[in-house]
This record gives structure tokens, C-alpha cells and sequence, in this order.
């Protein structure tokens, strides 16, 4: 019975485990296995087989276990059983990685393929005949066998995830990452969707400009046949005349603004209205509503690719590209022909390649799926996946697409929210982007004031704390609990953005400057704090940053509320311990 025929993993023909690391054993029933530890402490396993697929069998007595994250889980965090675990990855749609971790946030199994570009299939879950959470890997034909990644126990699936990322970095040479990567964006799509035209963007432009964006993104509807919510029009890629009547104008006003101009593109993407849907017609597999998708593992694909894109940055003079819809790559993939993810490797490289000869200093963003390690070379700016005025999404999407970021700055979703909705629900939006550079895509010119104060207030904290927020040390917590406490450490300031009413421990003598900041939705922060206790410098401000409340505030050991409010900030600087 193959792995797909049988319901649960306790059908499959027995295989012989061997031990390997802390409690997880493994088994390679029709090849063999080698461990090696390197001097970071991580385990590497050799895996050799013969000339067909490799089977990987992992498996870990259940213990305490509470969940498990891996890169396709969404909003399933907790343990599946192994007859619904199921994912298929390659290059362009996430990694081949796994952690499972226990109710004390400490993992038990934390795993990944070295080589994060071929197509691999997992089965995952909890067994239910041998009480043990198992993980199944279906790895490709390779002449050069396989290596598998394995983390000893961490203390959260953070600190394992960081062992990762430092083992891919170490091995990679990424994109270089500008400082157009690592400014606040504002984006047309959520603001205009694809009802876009020039001089309503360069009123945004120049809003966006005063208020602390540094680039801007022209999404959907820029383009002939960018109308109606679906893709047919995709294809030809050439400005629509009505609304760009000169295109390369347009984008250098906006960029005499201060904002660098970045242009939306799904360059695999050609539907039947677009004029040059008969010359791709036999070759294309249908993908997102209305368009179907070119396949990059043949060469001419590779070609037009990479032509269209580079005549997009010379012709309009852009800064960079939004490149969309690249996992969408998947659907040629499992028909017997290339590995899809080595053809996007090509695509990919050649497409960096002739883009820096026209532009110095170039952006390219992609978005989650396509952020992991191996994407690391291709693009500068990772954004986590859609998730239109949901800032708790926004808070873990962000804080996952982090765990495998390599090089790149994470980028938030863009943040939507209504002009008559409450200031505190603006700033929420921009708190929930925090930990990751913000994308705003909401029309600045129809807020009310007191909604431009909040986005001009967080941006301007954001850009002072960006070194501790982007290069820090990130701990967020469990998966499971959606990060309810984010934690970031660096540049003599620790940072805690709080999502929820919980008790938050802090040191003080540690840090030049502690920052709480008020994601929940009650007007306070509590906070415990370690002996020997002291004293700090309390200012306190409100979502659009108005000063509350100023004082020197004796803070002894235990617990104590302060009067943050919802959608507020506290700095705590002076920090003076008691002896």
C-alpha cells in the first residue's frame, strides 16, 4: 500500500527506526542514512537511495505535545491526525520544514530540507496506533541523495527557527536588500483596487510622502484589461491610456516626491483577452479566476519573462516590481515532466540578473509562499499573504514569513481600515504591521485629521525603533496562540507589542529603554517585574502619539498596571534598578 492509498501511517509497510536526536527517530525504508553534527549543534542527515522517489520517516513519542507550525498550516496550529496532515511544496510555495513544540513552547522536532528548490510532498499528524506524531517526506529522484536539517530541543520554535535561518544565511548569498526595502510603502490596491489613474495617485503620492513613506506601489489596474476582479485581461502588459496617458511622467513625479515607484506584474500570467493569449494558448494550465499560467520550465516562457520585465523598469523607469502570482508555478507541477521549482531557479536568477544591469539598487517584492530561504537571491522584500483590515492576521503572517526569512525585509500585508472608524482602529492596523515594514493602502486624502496623526505618530515610531524591529531578536511565543506577545530585542531597546490582556514580565536593568506597546482592547498594560526592581522615566501616548501622561514612576517587584491606553504606546527610559 503506498502512502497515498493508506488512510492512516500505521498502514504503510513497517520500516526500522533508528534513534537519532533528543526523541525523534528516523527511517529511510528503501535506502540508508547518515547523521553528522555540525559545530552549530544542528544534526545534518545524508540521505542515499536509489534512482526513484525517497521516502523519510520521522517520529517523536507524543510527551506533552501542544502543536505544530509549518509553513502551510494558516490557522491550524494545533496537532492534526496523519490521516488529514498533508502539503506539497517546492521552491515557489513554502519549504519542506516542520516544529513541532510542547505546552511550554519548547520543541520536540524542528526539521527542514537543506536544499529548499525540489518538489517535496509530507504527510504529517498524530498517529493513533502509537500514540507518536509522525512526519513522512516523499523527496524527488536525485543522483546526489538528499540532506535533512534537524534542530536539538529549543526553547521555542523561535530560537529553533533562527538555528535555521542561520544555516541557510550561512550557506547563501542573498539579494542585497537597499534602504527602499526597509521603508514604509504605500500601496494603490486596497485604496483603489484597480479603479487607479495618475493624478489620483499622485495626490496619495505626495500625502504619503509628508507623512513617512518612502515608496509607493502601483498594484493591479495600471494595465490594458486591469478591470473587473479577475485575470483574463493578463498578458500584454501595457499601460491603459485613459488612466496613464504617459506612464514614465507619471512615475517620475511621484518619484520627485521622495517615493521610490515600484509596478505591479504577474508576469506568468495570460488570460484569454489579452492580444497574445494565441501564441501561449497550447502551452498554458489554468490557474487563478480567468488567466491561466505559463510554464517556466520551457525556455521560451523563460525568455518572455524576463524580456517583459526588463523592458517594464527601462521603459517606465520604475525602482523595482511587485512580482505576483509566482506560485501559481505549482500547477505544471506532478505531470511527469522538469521540476518545477529548478525552471523557477533559472527564471529567477536570469530575471535578477538583466533587472540590475537596468537598475542599480532594485526592488522586487515577492509574497508569501514565495519567501522562503531559496528565495533569498530573487527579491528584497518579503510580504506576508493577503489579509484586508485584519491586523491579527497581519501580526502572524508577519511573524511566520520571519521564522524563514533569509536576507530580505519582511513586509506586512497592506492595511485597510474605514475613514469613520475609530482612531484606536487605525492604529491597531498599524500596531498588528509593527514587527515587519508596514504597507498602508487606504486613501489618505479622505481620512479624517485624526487618522492621519496616528498613521504619521506610528510610522515615525516605527522608523525609530526599525533597527530593534527588523534586525532585533524576535520571541513571539506559541504558534498556537496566534502571538498574542511580541518580543523584540536589539539596540539597547526591547520592545513588547501586546495583543492581548495578559501579564507581561520585565526586567529593567537590562535595557537603555523598555516600549510597551497596546495592541489589545482594554485602556491598560500590566506588568510584572523581576527583582531587584527600581525605578524609570514613564511617558505615555495615545494613537495618534499626544503625550498622557509623564512621570517617574517607582516600580518595585511585581505586578503593576500601567495606564496605557488601547491603540497606545509607553517608553520606559531612565531605568534605574534598587540594589
Amino acid at each position: 500500500m503506498t502512502d497515498e492509498q493508506a488512510v492512516t501511517t500505521a498502514e504503510l509497510a513497517p520500516a526500522v527506526f533508528e534513534a537519532l536526536l533528543d526523541r525523534v527517530s528516523l527511517a529511510v525504508p528503501d535506502g540508508h542514512w547518515s547523521s553528522t553534527e555540525l559545530p552549530s549543534g544542528i544534526r545534518l542527515v545524508a540521505v542515499e537511495a536509489g534512482s526513484g522517489p525517497v521516502e523519510v520517516r520521522l517520529s517523536v513519542p507524543l510527551g506533552d505535545a501542544a502543536g505544530y507550525w509549518h509553513p502551510q498550516g494558516g490557522w491550524r496550529r494545533t496537532l492534526p491526525a496523519d490521516w488529514e496532515g498533508r502539503a506539497r511544496v517546492s521552491l515557489v510555495d513554502a519549504l519542506a520544514t516542520g516544529c513541532l513544540f510542547d505546552h511550554s513552547g519548547a520543541t520536540l522536532l524542528t526539521f527542514a530540507a537543506a536544499d529548499p528548490v525540489p518538489e517535496v510532498q509530507l504527510r504529517f499528524g498524530v498517529s493513533e496506533e502509537t500514540d507518536s506524531y509522525v512526519v513522512h517526506l516523499l523527496l524527488p529522484p536525485s543522483a546526489d541523495g538528499h540532506r535533512l536539517l534537524f534542530v536539538p530541543r529549543s526553547r521555542t520554535v523561535a530560537t529553533a527557527m533562527r538555528r535555521l535561518r542561520e544555516w541557510y544565511a550561512a550557506g547563501t548569498t542573498p539579494m542585497p536588500v537597499p534602504e527602499g526595502a526597509r521603508t514604509p510603502v504605500y500601496s494603490t490596491w486596497y485604496a483603489f483596487n484597480q479603479q487607479v489613474d495618475a493624478g489620483s495617485v499622485e495626490t496619495e503620492a505626495a500625502l504619503a510622502a509628508r507623512l513617512g513613506f518612502g515608496a509607493l506601489i502601483l498594484d493591479d489596474g495600471w494595465q490594458l484589461g486591469g478591470r473587473g476582479r479577475g485575470y483574463a485581461g493578463c498578458g500584454d502588459w501595457r499601460p491603459d491610456p485613459a488612466k496613464f496617458p504617459d506612464l514614465a511622467a507619471h512615475v517620475a513625479r511621484v518619484q520627485a516626491d521622495g517615493l521610490r515607484y515600484l509596478l505591479w506584474v504577474a508576469p506568468l500570467l495570460v488570460g484569454p483577452k489579452a492580444d497574445c493569449w494565441p501564441d501561449w494558448e497550447p502551452t498554458v494550465a489554468a490557474g487563478v479566476p480567468g488567466a491561466y499560467v505559463l510554464d517556466p520550465r520551457r525556455p521560451e516562457v523563460r525568455r518572455h519573462v524576463v524580456g517583459l520585465c526588463a523592458s517594464l523598469v527601462r521603459e517606465f523607469g520604475v525602482d523595482g516590481l511587485k512580482l505576483d502570482f509566482l506560485d501559481e508555478a505549482m500547477v505544471h507541477a506532478g505531470d511527469g515532466g522538469p521540476d518545477v521549482g529548478r525552471a523557477m531557479t533559472v527564471l529567477l536568477a536570469e530575471l535578477r540578473a538583466e533587472l540590475e544591469l537596468i537598475r542599480p539598487g532594485l526592488l522586487l517584492e515577492l509574497r508569501q509562499p514565495y519567501t522562503g530561504p531559496g528565495m533569498a537571491a530573487f527579491g528584497n522584500m518579503l510580504r506576508s499573504f493577503d489579509c484586508p483590515a485584519d491586523s491579527a492576521a497581519n501580526r502572524v503572517r508577519t511573524v511566520d514569513t520571519s521564522f524563514l526569512a533569509v536576507g530580505g525585509a519582511v513586509h506586512s500585508d497592506m492595511l485597510l481600515w474605514a475613514p469613520e472608524a475609530p482612531v484606536q482602529s487605525a492604529a491597531r492596523q498599524l500596531i498588528g504591521a509593527l514587527h515587519s515594514v508596514p504597507q498602508v493602502s487606504v486613501r489618505l486624502s479622505l481620512l479624517p485629521e485624526e487618522h492621519r496623526a496616528a498613521v504619521a505618530f506610528w510610522l515615525g515610531q516605527w522608523r525609530r525603533l526599525r533597527a530593534t524591529l527588523l534586525d532585533g531578536e524576535v520571541e513571539p511565543g506559541r504558534p498556537d496562540e496566534l502571538y498574542p506577545v511580541v518580543e523584540a530585542v536589539g539596540a539597547g531597546v526591547r520592545l513588547l507589542s501586546v495583543h492581548a490582556a495578559q501579564v507581561v514580565p520585565v526586567a529593567l536593568t537590562r535595557f537603555q529603554e523598555l516600549v510597551l506597546v497596546n495592541g489589545s482592547a482594554v485602556d491598560r498594560v500590566v506588568i510584572e517585574v523581576a527583582g531587584p526592581g527600581g525605578s524609570a522615566e514613564l511617558t505615555v501616548h495615545g494613537p495618534t502619539g499626544r503625550i498622557i501622561e509623564r512621570s517617574r514612576l517607582p516600580l518595585p517587584p511585581g505586578l503593576h498596571t500601567l495606564p496605557v491606553p488601547r491603540s497606545g504606546l509607553a517608553t520606559l527610559t531612565g531605568l534605574e534598578g534598587t540594589a
